[in-house]
């Protein structure tokens, strides 16, 4: 769409147009991209503050010139505005605001049993409700059985997992493994499993262990030192000292956990936020503490679109960070949030229960408040030295490829394959801020002589930059190949063929010792060979490019490659299908556990009848 599509906005005449009423507007360019999402009390009263006004900040300034059409939308209440805003700033990314960038979902303990309403389980019933396991959960919260978190990282759900098997020794492994069990596993051997798989621990029991792991994960672990103790003296009593001793034990072991993760005045559930801004960079950083435990922090980097105020930053992250994500009853922040009221409002009927947002904090909420300051100044200097030494890496490979502007994007392309199997072609992008993984993309690819790397690149720069010729992305600044001068020729070949000019390609070949540091760049307009170094700033970028490339490459090889063979062995048995291989896969949790399995095992898949079942076990077994 061109520039001349839309006639000049007039801001003054549109704002005539407009009710009192709270809700959001959106302000579009000429070529239709969205600028900015806001949300209103008064859309009359807000927006004509952007055309009504003779002064103004020169980023708005800047931002109001480029509005060619605006949209609103009209809500009930300023608080639903405030959730609307969120929603469209979160799925849209608009160019001018705060953007929130956190794609990934929060990951969750799972305790396995039955779902919400059934029945108790039977002697039939599957042995993750029989016999609940423990295990990592990220995503729908639909399986059954109960979820604790969120936890604010991987690492945290994995540190509290360990501890809970080694304080009540759960298990943890898949139900296909734990049905084909004829002797304990190392887990058992190590003391942080019962084996209830070969029956060495009574349902009974067990079941006692999932309530205590249950109550710990809530909190509780007083109480369940109280039981444990009450036990004890039991077991004492009746004379039984080997139990009464395996018991004394594990009390200890629940103190000494709790010592270390108890913290003194947060026995409420709340997260303590701060915000640092330097050097048009902010940071955010949150702890988080649930029934008086603190289970971790995690650092945030909010995509600022100039915006400078703490105040303003916090608002927009609390609005997008808990718009989909469970909320504590009390966030205690660094500054006071722009529009509070109306955020503590939207917040509280979103999550069903009453929110509290407090500034002005004492005691013990003081000093987790300077401690989330702390790490918010510590996160963001960390990350400015980064992004420093990122711009440095940049400026060096500029001057050493004698480029005139400063490359702000690189595409850099890798194939992976075993022996020919499964190629794989992997694309990263990296810019000014680092690798950009929402960029990244893999070829699959088909249809060329097994091996042939030269044909496989020429595929996958074929498919990518046909998108770009299309509209469809962006033009690299610096074209990156991992490989030497036939590897170059392939993508100087296929730019030409689609017509795309001025983008600088380089060949990155690795040395005789094929040692990091050793390697040739092979310059494709000149056909020159350059050898930065190991000292060199720019070849440390390079190298860093070059194994991000190589790794999502192998990782999509890898995964590809797995899915093959899974399925290669299935497929040549007669009579199974699409759905009957993936419901055979999913019962046994990979190819590994069905190869284990027995006919009866086999006939216990729905769909699955006696004669198809002896012809499974035929064919794994001979």
């Amino acid at each position: 769409m061109s520039d001349t599509a839309f006639p000049p906005f007039d801001g003054k005449a549109f704002v005539r147009t407009l009710t009192g009423a709270p809700g959001v507007y959106r302000m579009f360019d000429a070529r239709g991209d969205l600028l900015y999402v806001g949300k209103a009390g008064n859309l009359a009263r807000r927006v004509g503050s952007y055309f009504l006004k003779p002064n103004m900040d020169p980023r708005i300034a800047s931002m109001v010139s480029q509005v060619a059409r605006m949209e609103t939308t009209v809500t009930r209440t300023e608080a639903e505005a405030l959730l609307l805003e969120a929603q469209l700033i979160k799925s849209l990314r608009p160019r001018y605001n705060i953007v929130l960038r956190d794609d990934k979902s929060y990951p969750y303990i799972h305790l396995t049993g039955p779902r919400s309403g059934a029945q108790a389980p039977t002697a039939d019933a599957a042995p993750s409700e029989r016999y609940p396991r423990l295990e990592f959960h990220r995503g729908a919260r639909d399986g059954g059985g109960r979820y604790f978190g969120p936890f604010p990282s991987a690492g945290a759900v994995r540190e509290s997992l360990d501890l809970i098997q080694k304080l009540f020794r759960l298990r943890n492994c898949e139900d296909s493994y734990f049905r084909n069990r004829s002797r304990p596993c190392l887990q058992y051997q190590i003391g942080r499993c019962t084996a209830p798989c070969v029956g060495y621990v009574d349902a009974a029991a067990y079941a006692e262990q999932v309530r205590h792991a249950q109550m710990f994960l809530d909190g509780k672990a007083g109480a369940v030192m109280d039981e444990l103790v009450a036990q004890m003296e039991a077991a004492s009593a009746g004379l039984a000292f080997e139990r009464a001793a395996a018991i004394r034990d594990q009390i200890a072991a629940v103190k000494r956990v709790q010592a270390h993760h108890y913290v003194q005045g947060a026995s409420t559930d709340m997260d303590v936020i701060a915000c640092a801004l330097d050097g048009g960079v902010a940071c955010v950083s949150v702890l988080f503490f649930r029934n008086g435990i603190s289970l971790g922090s995690r650092d945030f980097f909010p995509r600022l679109a100039g915006c400078s105020e703490p105040a303003t930053v916090l608002g927009s992250f609390l609005a997008q960070y808990y718009l989909d994500r469970p909320l504590p009853r009390e966030l205690v922040v660094s500054d006071a949030p722009v529009d509070g009221a109306a955020l503590v409002a939207a917040l509280s009927e979103r999550c069903g229960h009453a929110v509290e947002i407090k500034s002005r904090v004492r005691n013990e909420r003081a000093r987790f408040l300077d401690l989330a300051r702390r790490n918010a100044q510590a996160a963001l200097a960390a990350r400015l030295a980064s992004k420093q030494t990122l711009l440095v890496r940049l400026e060096a490979l500029r001057e050493l490829l004698g480029m005139e502007e400063t490359p702000q994007r690189i595409e850099c392309f890798d194939i992976s394959h075993t022996m020919g199997e499964a190629t794989v072609a992997a694309c990263v992008v990296f810019g000014a801020d680092g690798a950009d993984k929402s960029q990244y993309r893999r070829y699959n690819i088909t249809g060329i002589t097994p091996g042939d790397d030269y044909a496989a690149m020429h595929q996958a720069l074929q498919r990518r930059y046909k998108r770009v010729q299309a509209g469809e992305g962006v033009l690299p600044d610096l074209l990156l190949i991992d490989g030497g001068a036939g590897q170059v020729r392939q993508a100087v070949d296929v730019l030409n063929e689609l017509g795309v000019e001025g983008v600088p390609i380089v060949g990155v070949a690795k040395g005789a010792a094929r040692r990091a540091g050793d390697e040739t760049l092979i310059l494709a307009d000149s056909g020159r060979s350059v050898f930065p170094g190991p000292e060199s700033p720019a070849s440390h970028l390079i190298q860093a490019v070059r194994d991000e490339a190589h790794r999502f490459a192998i990782g999509g090889h890898r995964g590809r490659r797995e899915k093959a063979r899974e399925t290669s062995t299935l497929e040549e048995i007669p009579g199974i299908g699409p759905r009957r291989r993936a419901a055979l896969l999913r019962h046994f949790g990979g190819l590994g556990g069905l190869a284990r399995a027995g006919v009866e095992e086999l006939m216990e898949v729905a769909g699955i009848r006696r004669e198809l079942a002896e012809r499974i076990y035929g064919a794994f077994h001979g």
